[in-house]
């Protein structure tokens, strides 16, 4: 019985604490969304009513038959999933050292890479910009996605460490007994146990780079080759009365498609992300 109340008396405490805190961040989208089924002539009286008195879903159509928005839309699409593939795909090997050799200094580089992801782009503003000129990358979807490439790339490699750490040593053992060399033990069996690990980085990468916006800022002034992040950035500064409900539609054709990913897949990632600590 005592136990029951305190079970009772905790879950009130976590109820109380966590529906705020839901509110504080759900208003704004709620808000987001009665903007983008307004009307022009709604959103330019100033109506402050959260529940549109007509409304139209006309903004959304207008947003994804609009070719700069498709354009942009693709754009995304494809700096973010080569980014997150470069991520995976460099940071795989990497991890799977961390995770199975001994060397000297493992413990420090490991936490040397953790720190490269601490520094915030902006105090490498001005030396990438100069960097990547020299090199010729500026105005360039490769350019861009080495630099998404780079900046997935530390958290990736503690991401796949944990997964590869779940992989039972004995496995590769038997596999060395088979005759099979480290790398195609590392691509035939370590590799494919970790698959879920690999699955829920690539996701990961993919979201962050969605989201991304300072790069693409910084390496982009072509609106041609412009992600929807930077396109809606341009495109509210030069919003006004008249097409605020348009700017609200495509902030949320930008935001939905990972929203629902995650949704989707958040039980993957979860599991891939706690795999490690439920092993140990």
């Amino acid at each position: 019985m005592i136990q029951s109340r305190r079970s009772r008396i905790g879950n009130a405490l976590t109820y109380a604490a966590v529906i705020p805190l839901a509110a504080f961040f759900l208003i704004p989208v709620i808000w987001l969304v009665s903007l983008s089924v307004r009307t022009p002539q709604e959103v330019f009286l100033g109506a402050s009513r959260l529940i549109p008195e007509a409304p139209t879903l006309a903004n959304f159509g207008q947003v994804l038959t609009d070719g700069g928005f498709r354009l942009y839309l693709w754009n995304s699409v494809k700096l973010a999933f080569l980014g997150a593939a470069g991520a995976v795909a460099f940071a795989a090997p990497a991890s799977y050292a961390f995770s199975r050799m001994t060397f000297r200094g493992k413990p420090a580089l490991m936490m040397g890479i953790l720190a490269v992801q601490m520094v915030s782009g902006l105090v490498i503003l001005i030396p990438l910009y100069r960097y990547m000129d020299r090199l010729g990358l500026l105005e360039t979807h490769f350019g861009t996605t080495l630099l998404y490439i780079s900046a997935g790339i530390p958290v990736t490699v503690w991401l796949l460490k944990t997964s590869f750490d779940a992989v039972p040593m004995e496995l590769e053992e038997a596999a060395a007994i088979d005759g099979l060399g480290r790398f195609e033990t590392f691509l035939r069996i370590t590799l494919p146990l970790a698959a879920p690990g690999v699955a829920s980085a690539l996701i990961l990468n993919v979201i962050l780079n969605w989201s991304q916006f300072l790069i693409p800022f910084v390496m982009l002034s072509e609106s041609a080759k412009w992600p929807i992040s930077v396109a809606i950035f341009n495109y509210a500064g030069a919003t006004n009365a008249t097409t605020t409900q348009l700017l609200a539609a495509a902030c949320l054709v930008a935001v939905v498609p990972t929203l629902i990913v995650f949704l989707a897949l958040q039980r993957l990632i979860v599991r891939a992300l706690t795999s490690g600590a439920l092993k140990g």
